[in-house]
């Protein structure tokens, strides 16, 4: 197979470890604080958790009291859930290095295809060839990932029987939010079966959605960012150069904003929405729209009739109006191949009746093709399928709309031809950065240690992640602590709580203080390709969020 001087030189990247994983095995001590709680639910999770729940903080360290790791043979299986993120590979070769390390005879099996994959049995042995053929590199076509949850009593019997066969000592899940409560759920049932196999996670999202007090990041949310920085500053460099072109740019992150964020901290657009802000505000989405045409109106006084505006994709949940539009249609509109077939006005006159008035303007207020998107094909749940519906598109529309009537009153005097754009996809499998290369295999050298060290219900974590590699501080957290009780299709359900962007964090406010004068003028940031190579301050560097959030400018 013919590969690029680019994928070579990833091929060889060497990773940098903590220092306290570092050391020879023997050396490494696993340091125990004090018991953990729930952030919510407390007496609630004592039953669902009755054997993993309280557990302490543990922290990797050279020598002293505490556990030490097994230098016995381990037979470990790897599973990649959910979407895919710049990184995975790496954490799967930092575990596979550490099992190797602990004992040569150690084995390491992936899970094909996500979750399914062990509840079907469906694995493979991984070689050092096949993780030599993978190191720094991007996706997770190593194994596959799926969406696949273990809820059913059926699933989590089989995904033991699996493990039965195999002779597995443990599981590690890497994973989002969802994921990793599933990793808790199995830990528990293991335990209540009468099984010693360990289960420990990895935090896994480009969303950026899954941090807490000891998880500063997600992996991947670095390496996206930096892609989705390095195309806008190409959109910012073009509008400005043609001075005609207005882009509406819609980016990854459903239930939070911080994908949005870092790129407008990176680049400096015109108009950033954050989902968060507008559901706190309880704006509508004509504001939010007349948020846009305040910035165009302003910049066409002096002549700027570009521009560039950011959207998360999860924007329109988060408008109140729009949120209420989408709760209504997920209990009225059955997804019947019948309904499919029928014109958007036969199928507006058939929701008449079944939504309220305010719903049926909403949707009536929509170009047809958006209205179509909100009426579409359901997920397998049978909700309205938000990621599919074009923000950017609809935004746009509205922003024409009012910009023809300010014109019509002469208070508008300039020309506006948008541009729209989504990216997602662009940013999930891309080579991962430096610092995820570093993170990612961290997480995961740092998952064998935490099953070489006996444990079960916890999740590999790094901090002090602003630091260099050397300085980071690695461990465990148990699952349980990051856990609430919350509502998902119509059921009470442990589930780890998504961080959402704090409006009072300095992130945010970094951005807000800005926005006034971004909205007027072009001070726009062109980032470029992630830096591979060069002075650790632009090869090594973190995300402005991450930076500012631990203290930094």
């Amino acid at each position: 197979m013919e590969i690029s001087e680019l994928q070579k030189a990833r091929y060889e990247y060497k990773p940098k470890l903590p220092a306290s994983l570092s050391l020879a095995l023997d050396e490494i001590a696993v340091k125990e604080g004090g018991p953990t709680e729930a952030l919510s639910d407390r007496e609630e999770f004592k039953k669902i958790f009755a054997r993993t729940y309280g557990k302490p903080v543990v922290a990797f360290s050279k020598g002293g009291e505490g556990r030490k790791l097994s230098r016995r043979a381990l037979r470990v299986g790897a599973i990649l859930s959910g979407g895919q993120a710049p990184g995975g590979h790496n954490v799967i070769a930092g575990l596979y290095d550490g099992l190797k390390a602990g004992n040569p005879d150690s084995a390491l099996f992936g899970f094909l295809d996500g979750p399914g994959g062990l509840v079907d049995g469906k694995h493979v042995e991984l070689s050092a060839q096949a993780i030599d053929a993978h190191r720094n590199t991007g996706g997770f076509d190593i194994i596959g990932s799926g969406r696949t949850k273990i809820e059913t009593p059926e699933q989590f019997a089989a995904s033991l029987e699996t493990a039965k066969k195999l002779a597995l000592d443990a599981i590690v899940v890497i994973g989002g939010d969802d994921s990793n409560t599933n990793a808790a759920l199995l830990a528990e049932y293991f335990l209540e079966k009468g099984s010693d196999v360990k289960v420990i996670g990895c935090p896994k999202t480009i969303d950026g959605d899954l941090k807490n007090d000891f998880i500063e990041t997600s992996f991947g949310f670095d390496t996206a960012c930096k892609t989705y920085g390095e195309l806008i500053g190409n959109l910012a460099r073009d509008a400005g150069s043609a001075k005609k072109h207005w882009h509406f740019v819609r980016l990854m992150g459903r239930a939070a904003s911080h994908i949005a964020l870092e790129c407008a901290l990176r680049t400096k657009p015109n108009v950033c929405l954050i989902s968060e802000e507008i559901e706190a505000k309880a704006l509508s989405l004509e504001s939010v729209a007349g948020s846009i045409v305040d910035s165009i109106v302003k910049r066409a006084v002096k002549g700027d009739d570009f521009g560039v505006v950011l959207i998360p994709e999860g924007l329109v949940e988060f408008v109140p109006e729009i949120k209420r539009l989408i709760a209504e249609l997920n209990d009225a509109v059955s997804g019947d191949a019948a309904d499919e077939g029928l014109s958007l006005e036969a199928r507006l006159e058939g929701l008449s009746s079944r939504v309220s008035a305010e719903s049926m303007r909403a949707l009536r207020a929509m170009p047809a093709d958006i209205a179509g998107e909100f009426l579409a094909d359901r997920d397998p749940h049978g909700n309205v399928q938000v990621s599919k519906i074009q923000t950017e598109k609809l935004l746009v529309g509205m922003v024409e709309a009012r910009l023809r009537e300010l014109k019509k009153q002469g208070a508008y005097k300039g020309k506006f031809t948008p541009q729209t754009h989504f990216f997602g996809y662009e940013g999930r499998c891309a080579f991962p950065s430096n610092f995820d290369a570093d993170y990612c295999y961290a997480l995961g050298f740092g998952a064998f240690a935490l099953v070489a060290a006996g444990l079960t219900g916890y999740i590999s974590c790094a901090r002090n992640l602003t630091a260099p590699a050397a300085e980071w501080e690695a461990g465990g957290a148990p699952l349980t602590m990051m856990m609430n009780i919350e509502r998902r299709h119509g059921a009470q359900k442990p589930v780890i709580k998504k961080a959402l962007v704090d409006l009072d964090g300095r992130p945010f406010r970094a951005f807000a203080a800005l926005r006034d004068d971004l909205a007027v003028h072009s001070r726009y940031v062109f980032p470029g390709a992630i830096q591979y190579w060069g002075p650790p301050e632009v090869s090594d560097d973190v995300t402005a969020t991450l930076r500012l959030e631990r203290g930094g400018e």
